[in-house]
């Protein structure tokens, strides 16, 4: 496929690498030089230097031949603005990333007047999944899958827990029935186990499971189901005012605290049931003084990382149940990642990986999509849910008969908004939601999971 990326900021540089990387032609576009550079050698694309907004330079970028244009940039409007002569020049699908949540409220009116074919604010994404992660204080993270009919759920696995020493095959039936175990993490190595795989304290593992049963399977499992009920967030950046209405409606009891006073004022005005204090959050004294030790969450949501890293591992041994810490450098991912924090989110991520499904969907049409795609261990491994269509080589067929790419796991069937965590005796049909999970890059097909 023909791609133009309009902004080589973050996330237009994770775009970049990873469209170039499933073998899509892609051209970066930005008015700085030295980024368009950087980029351009960085990954195999072509650069653009110039204005996205403006037609000349995105006939140069080659518009009038490309399938998709993704503009994230840090303004919304030369977003929505690039989107739009895009589609007046060419029926190229766009996507546009937001920050302000008018246009997020507006998206039916800008995609039927102004032909934009999708418009995303990464903040919703980000307060979606740190919802997920408070309601559920155990896990490190959490994917869902066939319209929330099928989570994958990843957790370390506690000292106390019934499955230490224990093999894939000889888990009992009450815990193995309740979920299908498809990656263990040991020491930094990926492994997705077979039945003869012993779980060790402190593998972090990532199982699929039924939403509904999930405080269920994390007690079988040793692990911890508190329910949170003060969460502290410190940072009101653009995530915190949807996140608050997500918490409050889950009973949640919210305060706020922000040392910008203009910007506290206004949280303070969106959100008049929330506590918002006015103060410097890293300050650890004055953390203390707003009692930290009775908080069941908190997140640490400054402009800054490394404050964000600093905060919550100051936190960890005062806050009761969970820690999740937002990060906006995605390059540091690896070095974070040696910090042993509790749970990263990073809104810029989400929306990576939402756009990459929608890109590789589009690359197929015909065939079965990808639906949800998340991205895994360092991104070193993929989750994929496919819509399963009449006549695909994977329906009808035994799994234990199917010759699949080693290494890909069948993890899950969603059949008639029922999950069924599959066994080799078990047939794909069509109509089927499948979560594929594999180490392998760039799945666009159900197909491609065959030898």
């Amino acid at each position: 496929m023909n791609i133009i990326i309009v902004g080589c900021g973050k996330v237009g540089r994770e775009l970049a690498a990873q469209l170039s990387k499933d073998n899509n032609d892609v051209t970066v576009v930005d008015i700085n030089p030295d980024l368009v550079r950087n980029v351009s050698t960085l990954y195999d694309v072509m650069g653009v230097t110039g204005n996205g907004t403006s037609f000349e330079v995105l006939a140069q970028a080659g518009v009038d031949h490309a399938d998709v244009l993704i503009a994230v940039t840090r303004s919304d409007e030369v977003n929505l603005l690039c989107c739009v002569i895009a589609r007046k020049a060419t029926k190229c699908f766009t996507i546009a990333r937001v920050s302000n949540p008018v246009y997020s409220r507006e998206y039916k009116y800008l995609s039927k007047e102004l032909g934009i074919s999708m418009i995303y604010n990464p903040a919703y994404g980000a307060a979606r999944e740190i919802a997920s992660l408070f309601r559920f204080p155990s896990a490190l993270d959490i994917f869902t899958f066939a319209k929330n009919k099928a989570d994958l759920v990843r957790f370390r696995v506690p000292i106390n827990s019934p499955l230490k020493g224990t093999a894939l095959k000889n888990i009992p039936s009450m815990i193995a029935d309740k979920l299908l175990i498809c990656i263990a993490e040991r020491d930094k190595k990926i492994i997705i186990p077979d039945g003869d795989y012993v779980i060790s304290a402190g593998d972090i593992l990532s199982v699929v499971t039924y939403p509904e049963q999930m405080d269920a399977v994390f007690a079988n499992l040793g692990l911890r189901t508190d329910h949170i009920k003060n969460v502290l967030i410190v940072g009101g950046s653009k995530i915190t005012y949807p996140l608050v209405h997500m918490l409050t409606d889950q009973n949640m009891k919210v305060t706020i605290i922000e040392k910008n006073p203009q910007r506290a004022k206004e949280l303070a005005e969106l959100l008049p049931e929330t506590t918002v204090l006015c103060g410097d959050g890293t300050d650890l004294a004055f953390l203390r003084e707003e009692h930290l030790t009775r908080m069941d969450a908190l997140l640490a949501s400054t402009s800054n990382d490394e404050e964000n890293i600093i905060l919550s591992l100051f936190s960890r041994d005062m806050v009761r149940y969970k820690i999740v810490t937002k990060v906006d450098h995605l390059d540091d991912a690896a070095v974070i990642d040696r910090l042993d924090l509790d749970s990263l989110v990073s809104p810029k991520l989400i929306m990576t990986e939402m756009i990459l499904k929608h890109v590789r969907a589009m690359g197929n049409s015909q065939g079965s999509n990808v639906e949800r795609l998340y991205k895994m261990a360092d991104g070193s491994v993929e989750a994929l849910e496919f819509y399963i269509q009449e006549g695909s080589p994977v329906a009808n067929v035994r799994l234990s008969k199917l010759q699949l790419k080693p290494p890909v796991l069948v993890a899950g069937i969603v059949r008639d908004g029922n999950l069924i965590l599959p066994t080799g005796m078990d047939e794909i049909k069509a109509g089927d939601s499948v979560i594929i999970v594999t180490s392998i890059q760039g799945f666009r097909d159900v197909k491609d999971i065959l030898k």
